[in-house]
């Protein structure tokens, strides 16, 4: 059994962490589009927005051997408390010194899953987010999402006032 510390370094040399570039922004639309049903997935449009009027806060790994994206994380800042689905549509909500983050989407394709990608995007964007003095991380999630989602630092507030997609969602907080 591989200890945590040698599959952090096995990621670090399968992957490049950074933020996207703008130019990156098709190719996150793709993945979020082969994630998630077509009801719940970011448009480009809405993606290229994100990318360019937030860059800073995705977080993408980059397979180094193809130079490709296999998974990123993203959300808006924003002072506000509450999830609303308006985050996933206006990127104009966008608040750069907001003090908390509403995470819209953590995306990785199926060819990389099982081998931690989403929980090492989700832990560097935390620790990324609380060394930018951020408050909380908030997302909302389907009810077989909550357990990973525990797993990753995130409390289940219960269900959300969230219909995106005709869903149930359940809002979920990290404390930075």
């Amino acid at each position: 059994m591989k200890s945590e510390n040698q599959s952090v370094k096995d990621l670090e040399k399968r992957f490049e962490f950074r933020t996207i570039r703008e130019d990156e922004a098709g190719q996150a639309a793709q993945i979020e589009q082969a994630c998630f049903p077509p009801q719940e997935a970011c448009t480009e449009v809405m993606m290229r927005e994100r990318a360019r009027k937030a860059p800073e806060l995705f977080l993408v790994a980059v397979d180094r051997e193809t130079g490709k994206l296999a998974g990123f994380l993203n959300g808006l800042s924003t002072d506000e408390h509450a999830f609303k689905d308006e985050f996933f549509q206006n990127a104009q909500l966008y608040c750069p010194q907001g003090e908390n983050i509403m995470l819209l989407g953590l995306a990785v394709l199926p060819q990389y899953r099982g081998q931690g990608l989403a929980g090492e995007l989700m832990a560097r964007y935390i620790r990324r987010e609380r060394n930018n003095g951020r408050k909380r991380l908030i997302l909302t999630c389907l009810e077989e999402k909550i357990a990973m989602y525990e797993k990753m630092g995130f409390r289940n507030c219960g269900l959300s006032g969230s219909s995106w997609g005709g869903k149930d969602w359940y809002d979920m907080v990290c404390i930075l």
